[in-house]
């Protein structure tokens, strides 16, 4: 049940999304459930067709840029349907936050300022380490004489051994994000859900499952 004033942002990615409605309808009945029942008044939408990417983002998306102004006219929360929507990158959510609207995510409304700018610089940092760490994993497999690509129990155990270390280093990565959902006893099924709204990449930049939190919580639990 939403009670107050709220700013309804939708966005697609593409050009050919936009022309379509693909993803758009979606976000619209994401954000009709969030808002049935309660008591409050929907002042505006935007739908923005652009891209996300790049630290200046918020100068790229025009129709954000109104629904800030219109949240701040108004005195308004801001309302998307995912949080990804918003938060890809540090740089941005920083801007973000300066803009002082407050702002809420219909799948994932627990969120607040310092949530959201937490996984999204953790996020930015694990999409920067995979790609320094497959590089690093590959010298090293070639500077030990494994011939990449090929399979046999001579490089069998080099391998195992090298998975093994990633897999340590990537669960010390999100050690300090797992000790808060502990502190705060959220389960692992929900720890997979909030990780995947924040769009925090799992290991190898796949998405969470119950599976994978609980094995890295076995992790970091055995150090």
């Amino acid at each position: 049940m939403a009670n107050g004033k709220f700013v309804v942002y939708l966005r697609v990615s593409t050009q050919r999304q936009g022309q379509s409605g693909l993803g758009l309808e979606a976000q619209r009945e994401a954000v009709r459930v969030f808002l049935n029942g309660g008591t409050h008044e929907t002042i505006a939408e935007f739908v923005e067709v652009e891209t996300g990417k790049g630290a200046d983002a918020l100068v790229k998306r025009p129709q954000l840029r109104a629904a800030l102004n219109a949240c701040k006219e108004s005195k308004a929360t801001l309302l998307i349907a995912k949080l990804d929507r918003l938060a890809r990158n540090v740089h941005f959510v920083s801007g973000l936050m300066e803009s002082s609207v407050d702002f809420v995510a219909v799948d994932f409304p627990q969120a607040n300022r310092l949530t959201v700018h937490i996984l999204a610089a953790v996020a930015e940092h694990e999409r920067e380490m995979i790609s320094q760490r497959t590089k690093a994993a590959l010298a090293a497999a070639k500077a030990r004489g494994i011939v990449l690509g090929k399979a046999g129990p001579s490089n069998l155990r080099p391998n195992l051994e090298a998975r093994h270390k990633a897999a340590q280093e990537f669960a010390e990565s999100v050690r300090s994000l797992f000790d808060g959902f502990k502190a705060r006893k959220v389960p692992q099924r929900q720890i997979a859900d909030d990780l995947n709204a924040a769009n925090v990449p799992a290991h190898a930049g796949g998405r969470w499952t119950q599976t994978q939190v609980s094995r890295i919580a076995l992790r970091l639990g055995a150090t």
